[in-house]
């Protein structure tokens, strides 16, 4: 099976790599009156991408950018306009899938509304579920319909979400119950980097993974430690707790059928029990 290859990519590949084409951020191009610019750059962004052999690009970022104190997101959003947010990122995401790369909405449920930086610690969203389907999952809600192929969960707690205000890139009710059953998403879900201190810091590295795993996400980043989260994820599935059809289903899963194209993701299912 071959190497799946991403990259954060949001202003294009020089996000990560030097000497290659820069793209304004996207506060920035939130002010573009034709969006078929955004469109174009998503076009050359993907061209840039199949040259060097990435598969994917986490982009574009669907987070209203609805705090000005924003430590983190401020000028990667499209800006305080969820609208102007939806036509910006729709625009990206079908450029880049157009031209078969893959696209990824994040940071769900929506890391706009907040002051501290989950890459620090884990920011809380304290807003209520009227509020949060009006404005932080609107974005995700049109990209899903859309088509966009993955989604990205952020390091948030979200009480309205996860009473239990488990960090939303482990919490099942958050990942399976809203973004996969409600809002019926059905292509791949990423963690954000495991190493972030949104996370790490109150969690085990390696024995994080599993919990990610079993909240509902597909692929995990950045993992600390990669001998411990493989002997956790066999010891989970030897014990039932991880179906092993989860597992080759990601690896085969379609990220958008309306195209017919499959992306395959890093494959788990060669663990045995």
């Amino acid at each position: 099976m071959p190497l799946f290859i991403s990259i954060d990519g949001e202003w294009g590949l020089s996000m990560r790599l030097d000497s290659t084409v820069r793209y304004p951020r996207q506060m920035m191009l939130g002010a573009i009156q034709n969006d078929s610019l955004i469109y174009q750059m998503g076009v050359d962004i993907a061209k840039q991408c199949k040259r060097i052999g990435i598969h994917a690009n986490f982009s574009p970022v669907a987070d209203v950018n609805n705090n000005p104190n924003n430590p983190v997101i401020n000028t990667r959003s499209f800006g305080e306009d969820k609208m102007n947010v939806v036509r910006k990122c729709i625009a990206y995401m079908k450029g880049l899938q157009d031209n078969r790369i893959l696209a990824t909405a994040k940071h769900f449920p929506g890391h706009g509304d907040t002051d501290s930086d989950s890459h620090k610690t884990l920011p809380t969203v304290n807003h209520d579920r009227k509020h949060l389907d009006s404005l932080e999952l609107y974005a995700f809600r049109q990209l899903v319909d859309a088509g966009v192929g993955s989604i990205m969960v952020a390091h948030l707690s979200v009480p309205a979400l996860d009473s239990t205000k488990t960090a939303s890139s482990i919490s099942k009710p958050i990942i399976t119950d809203l973004l996969k059953n409600e809002m019926g998403f059905k292509g791949l879900v990423f963690t954000d980097a495991l190493n972030m201190r949104g996370l790490a810091a109150n969690n085990t590295p390696g024995y994080v993974d599993v919990k990610a795993l079993l909240a509902g996400n597909d692929i995990l980043l950045y993992a600390e430690d990669v001998p411990t989260a493989i002997e956790q994820i066999k010891k989970a599935i030897a014990e039932k707790k991880l179906p092993n059809r989860k597992l080759t289903t990601v690896a085969k899963k379609y990220c958008w059928p309306r195209n017919g194209l499959a992306l395959i993701s890093a494959s788990l299912s060669t663990l045995k029990t």
